[in-house]
């Protein structure tokens, strides 16, 4: 941009700061563009890379002042083992992976390499006396961490959080952080979900790197770092326990409990204590109804606020039960509750993991609740942590998946309580075991997760009856589904069948609730909405939206009668195409709707009311 002199000196200083932020814009547009010929959403094109998924990462627990690190960084893929990088190869957008294509460079990484992410920030002059924690969202797999070239930690999991405090190691003026990251993808044994070198069928591209927003947050040494919350019905009650960290026996935690401007319940009990508040009258959620109520988190030391945080809950309860023809079903606020949702793997063309805009983020569960679904089963994947507050406030029940990985024993689903398992390593076992767990801490007080589902199709099953009985152990407030789709074990809440294209019952325990996990898979490739337009598949495949959503009712109509037989639940396979595979509500890209909306939804609505009609 030319400016001459003349202008330069007669324009007001709002006029010269337009300027400058437009050529800095232009600068940034022109280092960043979305990469490759593949097939993107429409929200790809509104990206800033100046701006990207700025909306507050961690909503469950929130405080007022945090700093977005997204947006370009330098990036370099060598060779592993090597040292820190001299030069830099070029700039990713942060926080999409490396093989995406938003991320601007869409290079596959691989198990012989490692990334290498560099940028600089500077920490707001009002934080001068706080601890500065470094926030990831999630990266995939393993990660190191340098301060100003102060190795500060390192991390290993794909699915969850993690921070450090980085006050020690931070100087005057501008901060340089540099992160490495080596990923595995198939050849490990960590959990890793669709992910393979080679993506085929129902197997999708690798993710390696940061995919989840990286931010700052300032806090006081004593601060709140988590809060654990289960809700009573029965009781009428809500349990928190806040974990703290620096906090000593004496310091004072203070709950207080709103619905709206009106405060209906406080506590207050030492640090380390749970803490149970009474909720008069309470207003259940439900998908119907998904009221939260607002909860406010308070850290006192010798009578001062040294921390605070916002939160929510909701009033909900999971549970079963036998009715009157001696079938267990899951029950929602003690009532007996069919739930009916789609297969949803959590991918887009663009951002892979990662939805490009919060916009994004939501629409897929929008779209759930416009086809009358009220339940998610989140396949294989974990998503951040905004994604499970639309879930919470849109009214959404959803079944938490533990991502697949390592290898597994011959699948099986028809030999009832016969099932194999696979002996992992030590290494492999101590991974699995640490990152369900980590899964769970982060996820656990979600209102709409209803059911864990630690293992799916055999993949990487192993001790089945220890890991569902530790699940049901560690969180007794909601149903474990041990073993989706075979491969049974006398473990569990919930036998899980899984049978393509067509809705079947061919397994049926007596004791347990009966579900079918999965079905469906109705293909419908749609031009110029294909990821690989010479090489798509689904379970069963048709030629225009008509002939795709009949066959959609007809299956529903064997689902109702299969309701009053005993199920309780059932998954359809799916939200979206996703690469190869084209058996979603909606394309790859979300443009295309392949059934009639209204048409699923009457379909949908009726399967739901036929356990009430029993």
């Amino acid at each position: 941009m030319f400016l001459s002199k003349t202008i330069f000196h007669r324009q007001p200083i709002s006029f010269l700061v337009f300027c400058l932020f437009i050529c800095v814009s232009t600068i940034l547009q022109g280092q960043w563009k979305p990469a490759g010929d593949k097939i993107k959403t429409n929200w790809a094109q509104q990206i800033d890379p100046d701006n990207v998924l700025n909306d507050y990462p961690r909503p469950i627990l929130e405080r007022e002042n945090w700093k977005n690190l997204n947006g370009l960084w330098d990036y370099s893929i060598t060779q592993r083992g090597e040292e820190t990088p001299n030069t830099y190869q070029g700039k990713i957008l942060v926080p999409f992976a490396v093989e995406s294509s938003l991320s601007g460079v869409m290079k596959e990484v691989g198990a012989e390499n490692e990334l290498w992410y560099r940028t600089t920030f500077s920490v707001p002059s009002d934080w001068s006396n706080k601890h500065i924690l470094l926030h990831f969202g999630a990266v995939d797999w393993k990660t190191d961490v340098w301060i100003n070239e102060v190795k500060v930690g390192t991390h290993s999991g794909g699915y969850t959080p993690f921070s450090f405090d980085i006050s020690p190691f931070l100087k005057d003026g501008e901060q340089q952080l540099v992160v490495k990251v080596w990923d595995p993808s198939n050849d490990g044994p960590q959990p890793r979900g669709k992910q393979v070198k080679e993506p085929e069928g129902i197997w999708y591209t690798p993710v390696t790197g940061i995919w989840q927003t990286v931010w700052l947050e300032p806090v006081s040494e004593k601060h709140i770092t988590n809060l654990k919350t289960v809700p009573n019905i029965d009781n009428k009650t809500v349990t928190v326990l806040p974990e703290t960290m620096g906090a000593n026996y004496g310091d004072i935690i203070e709950v207080t409990i709103s619905d709206g401007s009106s405060i209906i319940s406080s506590a207050k009990a030492t640090v380390g204590m749970e803490i149970t508040l009474s909720i008069d009258n309470p207003k259940l959620w439900s998908p119907e109804s998904p009221f939260l109520y607002d909860m406010e988190v308070r850290l006192m030391v010798d009578d001062k606020e040294v921390d605070k945080v916002g939160s929510y809950f909701g009033m909900r309860k999971i549970s079963m039960k036998k009715d009157d023809f001696g079938i267990v079903r899951m029950q929602l606020n003690n009532e007996d509750y069919f739930q009916f949702g789609p297969l949803d793997q959590g991918w887009w063309p663009d951002g892979l993991y990662t939805a490009p805009s919060d916009e994004a983020l939501q629409y897929d569960i929008v779209k759930t609740k416009e086809l009358g679904f009220n339940m998610i089963r989140k396949h294989v994947k974990v998503e951040p942590a905004r994604w499970y507050t639309h879930c919470d406030r849109l009214g959404i029940l959803v079944w938490q998946d533990m991502p697949n990985g390592d290898k597994g024993p011959q699948w099986q689903n028809h030999d009832y309580f016969n099932g194999t398992e696979f002996q992992r390593s030590p290494e492999s076992e101590a991974i699995y075991r640490t990152e369900w767990k980590e899964i769970m801490d982060y996820l656990y007080s979600v209102p709409s997760i209803v059911v864990w589902v630690p293992f799916n199709e055999a993949w990487g099953q192993f001790k089945t009856e220890e890991i569902a009985e530790w699940t049901k152990t560690y969180d007794p407030s909601r149903l474990v589904n041990s073993a989706s789709g075979g491969n049974f074990y006398r473990t569990g809440d919930i036998v899980d069948l899984h049978n393509y294209p067509a809705p079947a019952m061919y397994l049926y325990d007596a004791q347990r609730v009966n579900v079918l996990g999965e079905y469906g898979g109705i293909g419908l490739p749609v031009k110029n909405h294909l990821w690989k337009p010479d090489n798509n598949w689904g379970y069963v495949k048709f030629k225009n939206s008509k002939e795709t959503t009949q066959q959609y009712i007809e299956y529903a109509e064997e689902l109702k009668r299969l309701v009053k037989a005993g199920f309780s639940g059932a998954i359809y396979t799916q939200t979206t195409d996703v690469e190869g595979e084209v058996n979603g509500f909606m394309t790859y890209d979300r443009k295309v709707d392949k059934m009639n909306v209204s048409a699923v939804k009457k379909a949908n609505q009726e399967v739901i009311d036929e356990l009430q009609s029993n």
